[in-house]
């Protein structure tokens, strides 16, 4: 109720600071000013195409600057991402490959106009299936989602070969998603898990054999700190098998 309100109350606020010229002001503060950029951001929650003019994603700044520093070092850099959004084409600016999987299918097509004209990303479009009578091997703890079974959608990422230098785990069914994706890991690869203090995703992140850095602090759109983690192979680990 209370993300609903605060939603609404910066919709509706928008217009008037786009009249007043706010928006420009912290857009154009925002290029030296991190806290001014976030403000900006306030008035973006949800709205995709505002992200993408910004040239940002719905995770930590911090994280933001760190995946774009691993893949500046990665020319090459190939990433699959489980849900698509303003990350898909912020990417896509800085991969040469992007595959993202979409499991709402309504969302696709807004996605797949934001895409249009980016060569560079793939847009797999997986829905749910309805669970039947035995057990879940990809359940979703989303409200509204427990007679969905996400298995199909998890293993979308079987359909494209080769390791990845970045997977992002910002979907549905999170944790079986963690557990399926890891071992696809390229090298010195990094997996991003947004949320990750989200009790329903905290034993999965445990029980993955990845390092992890959680990178708290400001989020766009959001009016409070958050984190995303960073999960990588230690060197002294070895990939894990999904036979």
């Amino acid at each position: 109720m209370l993300a609903n309100a605060y939603t609404s109350t910066v919709h509706f606020a928008r217009p008037l600071a786009d009249t007043l010229g706010a928006l420009d002001w912290l857009e154009a503060r925002g290029r030296t000013h991190r806290s001014a950029l976030w403000l900006r951001t306030l008035f973006e929650i949800y709205r995709v195409d505002g992200l993408v003019a910004l040239d940002l994603c719905w995770w930590s700044f911090a994280a933001q600057d760190a995946v774009a520093a691993h893949l500046a070092d990665r020319p090459d850099a190939r990433v699959f991402e489980y849900g698509s959004g303003a990350s898909t084409l912020w990417l896509a600016r800085r991969a040469a490959e992007v595959h993202s999987v979409e499991h709402d299918l309504g969302w696709a097509e807004v996605m797949r106009g934001q895409l249009a004209h980016v060569s560079n990303a793939t847009l797999h479009a997986v829905a749910p299936t309805t669970r039947g009578a035995g057990p879940c091997t990809a359940p979703s703890g989303r409200r509204g989602y427990a007679d969905k079974d996400f298995s199909d959608y998890v293993r979308a990422i079987d359909a494209v070969p080769g390791q990845f230098d970045v997977i992002v785990v910002d979907g549905r069914a999170r944790a079986a998603c963690l557990e399926h994706a890891r071992s696809r890991l390229a090298p010195g690869g990094i997996l991003v898990f947004d949320d990750p203090h989200r009790a329903r995703y905290r034993p999965a992140i445990a029980a993955s054999g990845l390092e992890v850095t959680e990178l708290r602090g400001l989020k766009p759109c959001l009016p409070y700190r958050d984190g995303t983690a960073l999960l990588r192979r230690t060197a002294c680990a070895q990939a894990p098998s999904d036979g």
